[in-house]
């Protein structure tokens, strides 16, 4: 397990956010995504690029608990949802509806005081949200987690169109009763490419809900009041609880879960079944479909949320895992970990897209602390995960091979290599230990400079390396000039 340092960061004034009262979004259907973080007074911010102040506030109504970015009403166009431990679900719409300006983009809404364009009363006591297609029918849903295990979907009913802000109402889908307390709600493809709402339970364990509306025509959608009827005594029925193998030392430790993790850039890769799971006690699962364990990873911190993220960019969506101590896990698909430390207790965490810089979205991680300040690490990629030398980059590149043979090093001679990579890392201007004349078994003499013409260009006697400190990398560059390689820092 490497360690990893992530200097690129804004810290971003915040307070009081609640653990799943922030996420990463385009809430302005500007195809870069802001970051949105609801407080226990029920003032809802938005945060854009590097500015450490709100782009623009939202009052709303209650104790907000969960927040979600999302084509909720099903229109093609992002809302911001904020619900609040009352019961209060909100609509923004933070579009901006002005003309575009001279450089083309929207006229922008900042500094203003902005106000929920829908609100509706639903049961309170809410703790997770998800905005996501969870019945394969093309149209999202609204799946709100309870403190009193109860999950329950909703979907937007339109009541009028043609209207600038949506004009409707939430309806009641369905009602699922748990054994245990929800932490984490997520959508994973199921074996036949149909979505599966999945929901965390203690002990490392899970739970799929099946979605039945669909296949029952007589139960109809209901609006809030009494809802779902004669339907709730059946949900349990269509509840399938999944224990994870292994040992399991606390059977009622909390479980956080994340699913639809990608392994790669092809379409098939989105439909991969990959879902990962995290408890308190530091236990970390890679899963594949309903109950095949791909790798299990034990660490010695109290983990309380878990995401996903591609930090080398290969489109393999690596497991990032958070302990309340700053202490944040980034796990491959292959098992490879690296660790990265923040100074400070963590209140809240989330790891996604977020356009901090160069108008363009990276990957950042968003750590909400305890002294009224949210840091957003932004631009954190790794070239690779897995650990390595400079030496076992260089041996893939043909011209090292070569050059080596120029000098009169055998390729295959790894402590020849090696000492070559030395001096010229950190003794570039003192001359080969090797004498002039014929090559020897490790190293060659070069000629010197001074015996070619003036009018020569120099060229370089073995490779040079090349420091650039503000950028943090290394350049090793060839006897021609050409560049081998360049790692960074």
């Amino acid at each position: 397990m490497r360690s990893v340092s992530y200097v690129q960061r804004v810290a971003l004034e915040f307070s009081r956010a609640s653990s799943h009262a922030i996420c990463l979004g385009d809430v302005d259907n500007d195809t870069l995504n802001e970051l949105v973080v609801g407080d226990t007074s029920g003032k809802l911010s938005v945060y854009k690029n590097d500015d450490s102040r709100p782009w623009l506030t939202c009052s709303c109504q209650g104790m907000l608990t969960c927040v979600g970015v999302g084509d909720v009403c099903n229109k093609g166009k992002n809302l911001v949802v904020a619900v609040s431990a009352e019961g209060w679900f909100h609509l923004c719409d933070l579009t901006p509806a002005k003309s575009l300006d001279g450089s083309g983009h929207h006229e922008t809404l900042g500094g203003e005081e902005q106000r929920p364009v829908f609100k509706q009363h639903i049961p309170a006591n809410t703790k997770v949200m998800l905005i996501s297609d969870i019945d394969g029918d093309g149209r999202c849903e609204l799946v709100v987690g309870y403190t009193d295990r109860v999950v329950r979907a909703f979907r937007w009913e339109d009541l009028g169109e043609g209207a600038e802000h949506p004009m409707g109402q939430l309806v009641s889908l369905k009602k699922w009763m748990l054994e245990g307390q929800v932490d984490s709600l997520s959508v994973t493809p199921g074996p036949l490419g149909v979505p599966e709402l999945m929901v965390s339970q203690p002990g490392c364990a899970y739970a799929i809900l099946l979605c039945t509306w669909n296949k029952d025509p007589g139960a109809t959608p209901t609006s809030e009041g009494p809802m779902e009827g004669t339907r709730e005594p059946l949900a349990a029925r269509d509840v399938v609880l999944h224990q994870t193998s292994g040992r399991i030392h606390n059977k009622n430790v909390s479980t956080h879960l994340i699913g639809n993790i990608k392994r790669g850039h092809s379409p098939d890769s989105s439909a991969s079944g990959l879902f990962a799971l995290c408890t308190l006690d530091g236990t970390l699962k890679l899963m594949e479909e309903a109950d095949r364990l791909l790798w299990s990873v034990q660490v010695d911190h109290q983990l309380f949320a878990l995401e996903k993220l591609d930090v080398t960019g290969n489109g393999h969506e690596e497991v990032v895992a958070c302990a309340w101590d700053g202490q944040t896990y980034i796990i491959d698909h292959n098992r490879t970990v690296v660790r990265f430390q923040v100074d400070e207790n963590i209140r809240a965490f989330c790891a996604g897209l977020y356009a901090c810089k160069d108008s363009r979205n990276s990957p950042c991680l968003v750590y909400v602390t305890f002294n009224q300040k949210i840091y957003v690490y932004w631009e954190v990629q790794l070239e690779r995960m897995e650990s390595t030398n400079l030496l076992k980059v260089l041996e893939a590149q043909p011209e090292f091979r070569e050059l080596l043979g120029e000098l009169g090093v055998d390729p295959d001679e790894l402590p020849a290599a090696r000492a070559l990579l030395h001096q010229t890392l950190y003794h570039p201007n003192q001359p080969p230990q090797c004498s002039r004349g014929p090559p020897g078994p490790h190293l060659a003499g070069p000629a010197s400079w001074q015996n070619k013409e003036p009018s020569e260009p120099p060229r370089r006697p073995h490779p040079t390396a090349v420091w650039h400190l503000e950028d943090r990398e290394c350049t090793l560059l060839g006897k021609d000039g050409g560049t081998l390689g360049c790692w960074g820092l």
